[in-house]
Formats: C-alpha cells, structure tokens, sequence
C-alpha cells in the first residue's frame, strides 16, 4: 500500500453510500470509506492538520484539535451580545450584529463573498436574518432575556420525541425493562449533548412525556379489566379505586396520564426500573467540574 502510494497509482475503493433522515424533511446522503482509505485520510490528516490549522479562525469550531460542538453553543452564546461577531461549525454559521438592517447588509455581502469567490451554492432556506431566540445553531436556541440564556431548541425536542415514538412502537408485547434498556443510551446521549441548557422546564416536560408513553405501552399490555385492576393494586392503589380506574372506559392515552396511573407509577418506580432521567443527567453532568 505504501508503495501504491508513492508511486501516486493508489486508487480509493469505493465507498458505502448510506442515506440518513434530515430534520427539515429528506434525506442526506453520506459516503463511508472503507478501513483502509481511512486510515490513509488520517495519515494524511495528522501532516496536514499542523500546517493549516494555525491559519483556521478562532471563530471555527467542527472537527479541529481541542475544540467541540459545546464551545462553539458556548462561543455563540459569548457573542450574541456582542457589536460584529461570528461562531461557525463546518458548514452552520451564525453572524451576530447590532441591528436588522446589518444583518441583511452582512447577509448580502457573505452571500455575495461564498458564492462568487468560493463557487459555494447558500442555502436560502434555511438561511435567514432573524433575532437569535428565534434562531437555532446546533440544536441549541437562545432566550430573549437580555443576558440570553442558552435553550434547547424546539426542533430538537421534536426529534427527540419522534426517534422515541419509533422505539416505543417496536415495544408492545415486549416485557417493559426490555424497551427501558432500549430507551437508555438515547437518553443518556443527549441529556449529555443538551447538559449546556439553563432552563428546567423542556427536560421536565420531556421526562413526563417519556413516563406518560410507558405508562400507556403498559395499559395496553395489561388489556382485560381484571388485569388491570390487579395490576394497579399490586401496584399500590386501593381496591375501590383500582377497580374504578380500570372500568372507566376511557381510552390508553387518557389512562396513560390519568391520576390513577400517576399515582400507580409515579417518578420514583421508573427510577428504580431504571429509566434515565433527563433532568437529571443533565443536571448532574452540570455539576462536574
């Protein structure tokens, strides 16, 4: 291989094309190259890294030594507040200015810059002159306040819940530490990413969303009357009121958030079965140093 490579008669082998969903809807293709052609790119990269990155922005977060997808939330968050500032990830840029007038004349030039000295095509729509709370960079947003706070954004919420949707489909029949265990690295993941947000609210609205679909994949499950009320007095409800609740003939969704199932399996059960809490991890991984 070193030697194909010296002579310059190497040739990369082709590689796996793989399609993953975009969030705005479609699909984005990715081009994964086999084992050998990478390590050939690293090769490649650890000489080439020294030479170009002294002359990379400070403003320039993806994919360079030392630096990660939190600072550049962090950097964007720094600048907001700032006269002329910009933070910038591969191919996610934000540029914060004073007024909307110099945002659509900041627009105009970079636009004008991108696509008749770097030949690169701008993305009108997702592109946009807007106040920062409005706007979203990584999957973070900003608050109004006038010491913006950093947010998740409402997008990523949405995604969140609808990967979440698609596992809890697969779950019905299946015994409930089973898709618990599925729900975990999910979890854990991105209470990890979002660990940067300032407010409680979204993570608590989320772990009570999270705890309302388990409780409705196990009212189906339970099926019959008699199941149900069994299964909610084992679970620590009088007879009476067990009873009541399982004939009501109302529907799973409203069962699933109905006083009765709350009361049933409230936070602390799904802490024992081991359910990952957002609010939590995320507020743990605060408190590390």
């Amino acid at each position: 291989m070193r030697e194909r490579l010296l002579a310059g008669t190497y040739q990369p082998q082709t590689v796996r094309r793989v399609s993953i969903p975009k969030p705005q809807g479609g699909e984005r293709l990715l081009g994964i190259p086999t084992v050998q052609d990478r390590l050939i790119q690293q090769a490649l990269h650890q000489v080439l890294s020294p030479v170009f990155e002294p002359t990379f922005s400070d403003s320039s977060y993806g994919f360079r030594p030392g630096r990660s997808a939190h600072q550049a939330v962090l950097a964007m968050q720094a600048h907001v507040n700032e006269g002329h500032r910009f933070c910038r990830y591969a191919d996610d840029c934000n540029i914060y200015v004073a007024s909307e007038q110099a945002g659509h004349r900041v627009m105009n030039s970079v636009t004008r810059f991108l696509e008749r000295r770097l030949k690169l095509t701008v993305n009108l729509e997702k592109s946009a002159v807007d106040r920062p709370w409005k706007r979203s960079f990584l999957g973070y947003s900003l608050t109004w306040h006038k010491q913006a706070r950093l947010r998740i954004a409402q997008k990523s919420q949405q995604r969140l819940q609808d990967k979440l949707r698609q596992l809890l489909r697969k779950s019905r029949g299946r015994a409930l530490w089973r898709t618990i265990a599925q729900l975990a690295p999910v979890l854990r993941g991105w209470a990890a990413y979002y660990k940067l947000s300032q407010g409680r609210r979204p993570l608590e609205t989320l772990d009570g969303w999270v705890r309302r679909k388990l409780r409705l994949v196990l009212w189906r499950q339970w099926k019959r009357v008699v199941t149900r009320a069994r299964n909610l007095m084992r679970l620590g409800l009088a007879e009476v009121r067990a009873w009541t609740s399982a004939t009501n003939g109302r529907g799973p969704w409203w069962n699933s958030g109905a006083s009765h199932m709350n009361a049933a399996l409230p936070k602390r059960v799904f802490n024992g079965w081991g359910l990952i809490s957002l609010l939590d991890t995320a507020l743990r991984l605060q408190s590390r140093p």
